[in-house]
């Protein structure tokens, strides 16, 4: 069998990096497009004399895209183990373009009346299939194309490139936004950005084509029923899945997403202070990966995740409560939620796959991680945003507190895999 050493000597290690990433930063963008601009298009697709109506019905969509992530996770996962991390790869950025390319072309309901929100539910659909198989399968992808030594540095371009996906979103927003009014938003403006991602797909295929597959897949034996060989042989290393993507998943939605409206609506900070904040830590958090990685493969992955679920228990609630509405206060808050965050986010990938044989390694991440993320992340921005309009806040601060305490527990016993071979797995 070939290892990943003597695959990487025919080809460049910038370029497995880039195209186990390029579709990563793809599908990022294309998911976060669709909340980004839902204000303009929301109309479009469910008329209504209420606007706010409109766009909990379009937003109603976006929860339904989320929830299909664990389907994706397995479907796609075992598509993975069975046929390749490659063919996987190929499969996920070609439906989640192709979703961004049904929204772009999609009339209006105006034109096709209720076909519209139909095609609108179809298209989110595909995308949360796919965003439920990317992870997975890129993950296992740069894990086993990386060196041993290595590996922790290449599975930080994993949140690299969804950081750059989201950033690439927010400023293409920007820009349409200073150019366009609103009624030529409202009017095609939204359309712009489903038809770029829809391009970028195209491009993301044609990169990840030209790179080999990982021959571990083609290496293993493949089993007849991987969900229940998983079940069966894997249920310790299943559950640390699911104990390490607790903490993980608040983390994201609470300083990605929830912060700067949470600084804006109750805090009362003005938009451009809370999201001018929010860019500059995402940038800080996108530039730590690669050096957080690196540091992996130096000092091991359990010092790393350890401080980072430790730092979560002990200052996250005195930080959120601290928090103002000046720049400085949503800065420091930011920058403390998300680099901590980025110790877990650069090794992620890395600690999963080290986590499973290869015959059920894609599969074994994509199912219970993103049934994690569709529970807590897909419900944490309604439920913060609720507790906090009748003053309960800190009861979901406690449960964050009570998820820092389960993935603590989860590193503190998880062993120590840095520079264990993946093929001894």
């Amino acid at each position: 069998m070939k290892n990943s050493n003597s695959i990487l000597g025919n080809v460049s290690q910038k370029k497995v990096i880039l195209a186990g990433t390029i579709g990563n930063a793809v599908e990022w963008f294309d998911w976060t497009i669709y909340a980004t601009f839902a204000v303009f298009f929301s109309k479009q697709f469910f008329p209504s004399d209420d606007p706010t109506a409109s766009l909990l019905s379009t937003f109603a969509i976006f929860a339904v895209g989320f929830f299909m992530r664990p389907l994706g996770g397995v479907v796609l996962g075992i598509f993975s183990d069975r046929y390749g991390r490659k063919a996987a790869l190929a499969a996920t950025i070609l439906m989640m373009a192709g979703g961004s390319l049904m929204i772009a072309v999609s009339p209006t309901y105006a034109t096709i009346g209720v076909f519209a929100p139909i095609i609108l539910v179809l298209a989110r659909l595909l995308q949360g299939l796919s965003l439920g198989g990317e992870f997975a399968s890129a993950a296992t992808y740069l894990s086993e194309m990386a060196p041993k030594e290595k590996r922790g540095f290449y599975s930080s371009f994993m949140f690299f490139s969804a950081a750059i996906g989201i950033l690439l979103a927010s400023s293409l927003a920007w820009l349409l936004t200073s150019i366009l009014t609103d009624q030529q938003m409202g009017a095609y403006g939204w359309r712009i950005p489903f038809l770029i991602g829809a391009l970028g797909g195209l491009v993301g295929i044609w990169i990840r084509r030209s790179v080999p597959d990982s021959e571990m897949t083609h290496a293993k034996e493949k089993v007849k029923n991987p969900l229940l060989v998983l079940f069966k042989h894997y249920p310790k290393e299943t559950l640390r899945i699911i104990g390490i993507s607790i903490l993980t998943t608040f983390a994201f939605y609470i300083f990605v997403i929830y912060v700067p409206s949470y600084a804006i609506n109750f805090l009362g900070a003005e938009p451009k202070v809370a999201f001018a904040a929010n860019t500059i830590a995402l940038v800080a958090f996108m530039l730590s990966q690669p050096l957080f990685g690196w540091l992996s493969d130096k000092i091991g992955r359990k010092p790393q995740l350890i401080f980072f679920a430790v730092g979560y228990l002990l200052f996250f609630y005195p930080m959120i409560k601290w928090m103002d509405s000046s720049f400085s206060s949503i800065l420091l808050v930011e920058m403390f939620g998300l680099l901590l965050y980025a110790l877990y986010t650069s090794i992620g990938p890395a600690v999963m796959s080290e986590q499973f044989p290869t015959e059920v390694r894609a599969v074994g991440i994509g199912a219970p991680y993103n049934l994690v993320v569709a529970i807590l992340g897909g419900t944490t921005p309604y439920v913060l945003t609720w507790s906090q309009s009748i003053g309960k806040q800190d009861y979901f601060y406690f449960m964050v507190i009570v998820g820092a305490i389960l993935t603590l527990i989860t590193f503190i016993k998880m062993p120590e895999t840095v520079g264990k071979r993946l093929e001894d797995i």
